[in-house]
This record gives C-alpha cells, sequence and structure tokens, in this order.
C-alpha cells in the first residue's frame, strides 16, 4: 500500500502492476508518446498522486526513471517552492510528448517560474520546449489570477512572433495561448482578439489558422457573455 513516506522505487513498482498495455493503442491515437508508457490512465495517477503526496526529492527521482506515468506523477508531486530554474530546463530537455509539456507546464507556472522560462523557451526551437512556452502563457492567464492582466498581455508579442510556426505542437499551444488570454477578462479579451483579426489575414497558412481558430472561439457568445460584452456585429 503506497503512503506519503513512499519511496520512488515502491511508487514505479506500484505503477508497474498497473500497466494496461490494451491502453497504448488509444493513447498513440490522441498524440501521447507510449514508447515508455504502461497504459495507465489519468484518473487512476490522480489518485496516486492523492495518495503519496508531495515529496521534491521522491518527484525528482520519479522524472529519472523516464517512464511516463511516473513523470506525470513527479509533475503532480513536486514541491513548487523548491524547483529551480535549472532543474525546470532540464525537465524541459527531456520533454517528448504534448501531454507531458502540460501536466509539467502548470507545475513551472504554481513555481512561479514563467518570467523566466516564457521569453527563453519560446526562444528555443525544439518543439516541445517552445511548446512549453505558449503552454504556460495560456496556464498562467487562467491561473494566475492576481497577476496584473498587463503581464499576461505583455507575451502577446510572443504569440505574434511565432504564429507562424507550424508544427504541430507548436502551433496548437500558439492558439491555445492567444484564446485562454483573450477569455481571461474583459480587459484581455480585445487585445487578444485584435491579434487572432491581425492573423487570420495573414499570408501564411499556420498563423491564418491560428487566428479564425481564435476569432472564432473569442467571438462566441458563451465568450462574450462570460465576460460580459456585447455581441460583435456581423
Amino acid at each position: 500500500m503506497l503512503t506519503p513516506a513512499s519511496p520512488a522505487d515502491a511508487v514505479i513498482t506500484h505503477l508497474k502492476t498497473l500497466a494496461a498495455e490494451d491502453n497504448l493503442a488509444g493513447m498513440a491515437r490522441f498524440g501521447i508518446e507510449t514508447q515508455t508508457a504502461l497504459g495507465i490512465n489519468n484518473p487512476a495517477l490522480n489518485r496516486i498522486a492523492r495518495l503519496i503526496k508531495r515529496d521534491h526529492g521522491r518527484a525528482l527521482t520519479l522524472w529519472d526513471s523516464n517512464i511516463r506515468e511516473a513523470r506525470l506523477l513527479a509533475a503532480l508531486t513536486a514541491e513548487p517552492q523548491k524547483l529551480t530554474r535549472d532543474m525546470a530546463r532540464h525537465w524541459a530537455g527531456d520533454f517528448n510528448s504534448w501531454e507531458i509539456v502540460d501536466s509539467v507546464a502548470d507545475l513551472f507556472v504554481k513555481a512561479r517560474l514563467e518570467a523566466a522560462l516564457i521569453p527563453e523557451f519560446s526562444a528555443d526551437d525544439r518543439e516541445f520546449v517552445r511548446r512549453t512556452a505558449f503552454s504556460m502563457i495560456a496556464v498562467a492567464a487562467v491561473h494566475l489570477k492576481a497577476e496584473p492582466d498587463e503581464t499576461i498581455l505583455a507575451w502577446l508579442p510572443l504569440v505574434e512572433a511565432h504564429a507562424g510556426d507550424n508544427r504541430n505542437f507548436v502551433k496548437k499551444a500558439v492558439n491555445w495561448a492567444l484564446r485562454q488570454t483573450g477569455k481571461r477578462n474583459a480587459r484581455c479579451h480585445g487585445p487578444a482578439l485584435s491579434l487572432a483579426q491581425a492573423l487570420a489575414e495573414r499570408q501564411d497558412r499556420t498563423a491564418r489558422w491560428i487566428g479564425k481558430d481564435a476569432v472564432r472561439e473569442l467571438t462566441s457568445s458563451a465568450v462574450l457573455t462570460r465576460l460580459g460584452l456585447q455581441p460583435l456585429p456581423r
């Protein structure tokens, strides 16, 4: 039985008892990297994370196991206040899946590393490292409610700068960051929508897709109603 005192090797042994190879094909269809996966679903991993609780040293060891499920547990159970920039850079160098990126991006924001890492990672040409920057923007726009809107809006130039990156996992994250910024509140909606409209008019196919998709969501009645904005004229 796992407990908060369970060491990393005990957690990994337990994970291996839950391996479900029948799930791997389905995971792969969603773009999840399955080469090191055991096939355990995320609800089961969340239950384990709640059981073992946070332990930073154990999380670092789980990460180094290179097992998908152990790395997801590392993201869920690391202690944000103990995560350093160098640790974050080390983890980012191991990223090989959008799923891992998006799980860890949440941890990086909880650790309040976004101000340093978003500009750095957006400039990094590695696909999953760059995705991390825009995943962090999306997470920050939603969860950093006390942060001044100007902080979030200051990242829109990065969205504009990298809207032409046609790699699948980058362009989807750039789009996500733009949409989440625009949905943050009425103050952020206007600048994000203006950028989305400008991108929608670009000749570049990737930028045009990012812009049109963001415009579609940011002008939807559901978003406008939630933000207390009037429907835009047709």
